[in-house]
């Protein structure tokens, strides 16, 4: 017994030591590690005197109004053989309780069916896996581990030893929230029976349907919340009017007069409460002093019709382009923008992409400007001629500013890109090859390796991302990328086929002692991204993965990392997600 407990801690101290490591990765890529929380959405308080609900009291905001509190986060896990339990879920009464056979279980949360098997995380300790999650920085600088990341997150899995299903799965959505998956983080939340709250769980479910415009989804905990907490006081409010006709005035001067919120804040919870059956209300909401969008400001204004400055949206993090990409209330002309930044970052896919632009050509309310690269996308796709459709991907690629914008322009021609006749002649090969690649197209993308040159971008990523590849051996030395970033493409393509195993050990010293890489360093995150993947524990991989990837764009990530990351991934059994960071690596450095 004693040696299987020193086991388990050994075991905890080498994944807390990667956790730590989460913090130090982002150092070799940046000046300073990026805030763990969205930008814009309230600093957590000073912890306060523990109550005894355990719930966190929401901190005074100067000149009125509130900012809900973070997720209250979990006692860091000590290394010990005997984890400390996540706090017992607290009984809500609410209208809204299913039947005791339709009860949902915590051994298993999670709202869709993917590859990945119910036993993802293996045997390691809960607390760890959470502590990880809470730290990470998002959204990632990768599009294609972004996807993995979600996919993991959305997935019913066993709830690790050590946590509290309701706690493991709060954990799960605030992290998609910082991810900009708004509508996933819903999903996990909603995956549990009101009745099975805890204090972390209701908290990140206001944040979720906040982040998803959906006031009416916090009626099922509204009833149930303490008074301690003001969005709740607030959110009951707002939830008695909603279909049944209560008068509001008397709500809002009962808040007015406990203080409990004003400003901004209060007039976008009574336009809420104005969408009531015999509302006589007219509320005017004034943006002019408010210099901070939150999200309960993105929250309320977006789903009551009010239109949020755009120099509000400047005070916010990346992850909220997400949002508002998702955001069925805002117009779809306004969500042009912002869902080419989420596409970007992993959150829409290049189908449901097309299809927003799609809509937006067959608006007439729509701004010039957006119809006009809608116009310009369907040349892409249906022209009549194959010089047409190039020039019009083209024009729109040319039209991006920043790398993040052409990225996501090479998501948005993925599929018009694939209908293309490959051809010797084209100057255009990197981009599409890595327009393809971008959406998953690997084996369209394939039919350019015959006229692609020789040592190219193109000719990289196809060779990293070939599906029929197995561990046939590559040429590394034909690879002669140019431009200011070449040797930093050459050691990424080198760590890609390293982690591929398309090279022999002789090859990778010879190349990593040449191109400097120390591909076979070790740290706290090499041992623990390496030991899950010996363990088979593929959702240990995917968060380690993505704790390797902690800086604002791909210029950050070492290729010591990337060659980990890749073999890791390859090790359990996700070769497909592999290739495809490995290709991406190459067009996004």
């Amino acid at each position: 017994m004693a040696t299987s407990r020193a086991r388990a801690s050994r075991y905890r101290a080498g994944i807390l030591g990667a956790a730590a490591l989460a913090v130090g990765a982002a150092a070799v890529a940046q000046d300073r590690p990026e805030s763990l929380l969205p930008p814009g959405f309230g600093d957590p308080a000073p912890a306060p005197a523990p109550s005894p609900t355990g719930a966190a009291v929401p901190a005074p905001v100067p000149g009125g109004g509130f900012v809900q509190p973070l997720p209250v986060p979990s006692p860091s896990p000590a290394v010990s053989a005997s984890p400390s339990p996540s706090p017992s879920p607290t009984s809500t009464a609410s209208p809204y309780q299913l039947p005791a056979f339709a009860r949902r279980s915590l051994t298993r949360v999670g709202v869709a069916q993917t590859a990945l098997p119910v036993d993802a995380f293996g045997a390691a300790d809960g607390r760890s896996i959470e502590l990880l999650m809470r730290r990470l920085s998002a959204p990632l600088p990768s599009r294609w581990t972004s996807i993995l990341l979600r996919r993991l997150l959305v997935a019913q899995v066993e709830t690790p030893a050590g946590v509290n299903g309701a706690d493991f799965a709060a954990e799960r959505a605030w992290l998609l929230l910082r991810m900009g998956e708004s509508v996933a983080a819903r999903a996990v939340v909603q995956g549990v029976d009101t009745d099975r709250m805890t204090p972390k769980l209701r908290q990140v479910w206001m944040q979720a349907s906040l982040a998803t415009a959906d006031p009416a989804g916090l009626c099922p905990l509204a009833e149930g919340a303490g008074d301690s907490e003001r969005g709740w006081v607030v959110a009951r409010a707002m939830c008695a009017t909603l279909g049944t006709g209560a008068r509001s005035q008397p709500l809002v001067a009962a808040i007015r007069r406990r203080r409990i919120a004003s400003g901004i804040d209060l007039q976008l919870a009574q336009k809420v409460m104005g969408a009531g059956l015999n509302s006589r209300q007219a509320i005017t909401i004034e943006w002019g002093p408010v210099t901070q969008l939150t999200a309960w400001r993105f929250g309320l204004a977006t789903a009551t019709g009010v239109a949020v400055p755009d120099e509000l949206y400047a005070t916010v993090g990346p992850q909220v382009a997400g949002w508002r990409a998702l955001a069925a209330a805002i117009p779809l002309a306004e969500r042009a923008a912002p869902a080419e930044r989420a596409a970007a970052m992993g959150v829409l896919s290049n189908v449901a992409l097309v299809d927003l632009y799609a809509a937006v050509a067959d608006d007439d309310a729509a701004p010039r400007t957006v119809t006009a690269d809608a116009e310009t996308l369907r040349d892409a796709y249906v022209a009549g001629d194959r010089a047409a459709r190039l020039a019009a991907m083209r024009q729109l690629w040319s039209a991006a500013a920043t790398p993040a914008a052409r990225y996501a322009r090479l998501v948005l021609t993925a599929r018009a890109a694939a209908r293309l006749t490959p051809a010797a002649e084209t100057a255009e090969a990197d981009r599409l090859v890595a327009s393809m690649l971008a959406a998953g197209l690997d084996r369209s993308a394939q039919r350019w390796r015959g006229v692609v040159p020789a040592g190219g971008d193109a000719w990289a990523m196809l060779t990293l991302a070939d599906p029929d590849a197995g561990g046939r051996a590559a040429a590394f030395d034909d690879y002669a990328p140019q431009g200011p970033t070449a040797d930093r493409r050459r050691r990424l393509f080198l760590a890609g086929l390293a982690g591929l195993g398309r090279l022999s050990t002789g090859q990778v010293e010879q190349a990593a002692a040449a191109l400097d890489v120390r591909i076979g360093a070790e740290t706290p995150w090499t041992r623990a991204i390496d030991r899950a993947a010996r363990d088979r524990q593929g959702g240990m991989v995917i968060l380690l993965a993505a704790v390797g990837m902690q800086t604002g764009d791909w210029s950050g990530v070492p290729a010591e990392h990337l060659y980990r990351i890749v073999a890791a991934l390859r090790a359990v059994g996700l070769e497909g997600e592999a290739r495809m960071i490995a290709a991406e690596a190459i067009a996004r450095s």
